[in-house]
């Protein structure tokens, strides 16, 4: 009886983990869900869902790592906090610590806050990091090449990590969109802008745009999602090619830009005349 209702809660997780892409996170054989925890409430406890999709065994180690965010929005590891930067690590504690997965196997990891008392008001942030263990290589790539007679073992491992995100009072954060910019070569259209981030709390949500004709038919041409500017950073430099241009002239009209939460609610919106 107990392993029907583990095949049955490992089906019921991969079958949500394959149909929910939105809020699933996945890298070699190795599905997440979700794909960010964010404790923001009365919430002390959150899960993690782990699915291995490949036919082998695999096994990861479970820890926690820092990063800093770029303002062209890649991901630096840092040992110490830049100024305005809070780490999560102090307040938060995790179980198992390592996981092995049988193939199409799923296995939960359980997040507890911790020392609640301690948090001062804004956000703190760090990444859980699973991290394939380099015995296991059907995880990645190997290959064996001869040097002057000896023999080298190379590997390839894969490492995935996804934010952990406290956040403690109130939000005053504001967005705000400014230097945007069309460059266009030949049929690809690139449009740039800046995200300006102020206040308290990062963001994070999905950038859509619309092109807007001079009768007001409208034309979604763009649409990007999970987009974050992190604290303590105020601006992050994005640029992404536009899609379906073939159906809009591009030379008249205006481009409606929006950058709404994952729940819906709009961020900004503004405009671009072309």
């Amino acid at each position: 009886m107990k392993k029907f209702l583990l095949n049955l809660f490992t089906l019921s997780l991969l079958f949500l983990l394959f149909c929910t892409g939105t809020i699933s996170y996945a890298q070699g054989d190795l599905m997440i869900m979700p794909k960010r925890l964010v404790f923001d409430g009365s919430e002390r406890s959150q899960e993690i869902n782990l699915a291995n999709t490949g036919s082998d065994t695999a096994v990861y180690a479970v820890s926690f790592v820092n990063y800093k965010m770029t303002e062209n929005g890649n991901f630096e590891q840092v040992q110490e906090p830049e100024d305005g930067q809070r780490f999560a690590t102090n307040f938060l504690r995790y179980f198992p610590r390592r996981v092995s997965l049988a193939p199409n196997e799923a296995q939960t990891i359980r997040v507890q806050l911790t020392r609640t008392g301690d948090l001062e008001n804004g956000e703190y942030r760090s990444h859980m990091y699973f991290r394939a263990v380099e015995e296991q290589t059907a995880l990645g790539e190997e290959q064996t090449e001869e040097a002057e007679g000896i023999s080298i073992n190379i590997k390839t491992v894969f490492g995935i990590s996804i934010p952990i995100i406290i956040r403690e009072g109130q939000s005053n954060t504001r967005v705000e969109l400014d230097n945007i910019s069309l460059q266009s070569k030949d049929q690809d259209h690139t449009l740039s802008m800046v995200i300006n981030r102020s206040g308290n709390m990062s963001v994070y949500g999905n950038l859509k745009v619309e092109h807007i004709a001079p009768n007001g038919t409208t034309t979604e041409v763009g649409l990007v999602k999970g987009i974050s500017v992190y604290t303590p950073n105020q601006k992050r430099n994005f640029s992404f090619e536009l899609q379906n241009t073939e159906a809009v002239d591009l030379n008249s009209g205006k481009l409606n830009i929006s950058y709404s939460e994952d729940k819906g609610g709009t961020l900004i919106n503004t405009s671009y005349n072309l």
